[in-house]
């Protein structure tokens, strides 16, 4: 039996770190997270690319296009939708949802989400780093351990061809 996964080792891979700018007291908490943690596994810090959108309905779109530019190993979503009093959260959360879900499937790099729903302010900075770790950094080893499995089913199927 082959089993193959990927390590949470960064170093000489490309990233994308793509936050929502709305919430921002939550999302630049979860970008401090993101960027710490892949520094913290070996990524160099030129090879890593930042880029904002106004919110987290937008970011789906632009997650595409920088994931199929082809310069990325692996790119991460990061936003946060708050519920409010009207329906609006459903709407925004689940196209979010449903959006980075869709680039993940089409990108030829590896995709992680670290988009928040929460019920309330409080929650979002919990797990913006207060109290239940950062979303942002785990989003971003997510995608860290995803572009190296991603590369060994390249490397599997270049032995197979021999």
């Amino acid at each position: 039996m082959n089993v193959y996964e990927g390590s949470l080792v960064a170093t000489g891979l490309r990233f994308a770190v793509v936050v929502a700018r709305f919430n921002s007291l939550v999302t630049e908490q979860l970008l401090s997270g993101a960027l710490d943690a892949l520094r913290r596994h070996g990524a160099d810090e030129a090879a890593v690319d930042v880029y904002r959108c106004p919110g987290t309905f937008e970011l789906p779109a632009l997650l595409k296009r920088v994931a199929l530019s082809g310069r990325y190993d692996a790119v991460v979503a990061l936003g946060a939708v708050i519920r409010g009093g009207t329906p609006h959260f459903e709407y925004v959360a689940a196209e979010a949802t449903k959006g980075v879900a869709h680039v993940a499937l089409e990108a030829g790099c590896a995709v992680a989400m670290g988009v928040l729903t929460c019920d309330t302010m409080e929650q979002a900075l919990e797990r913006a780093g207060v109290k239940a770790g950062n979303k942002g950094a785990e989003a971003a080893a997510a995608a860290i351990e995803q572009a190296n499995v991603f590369k060994a089913v390249v490397a599997r199927a270049g032995k197979r061809a021999d």
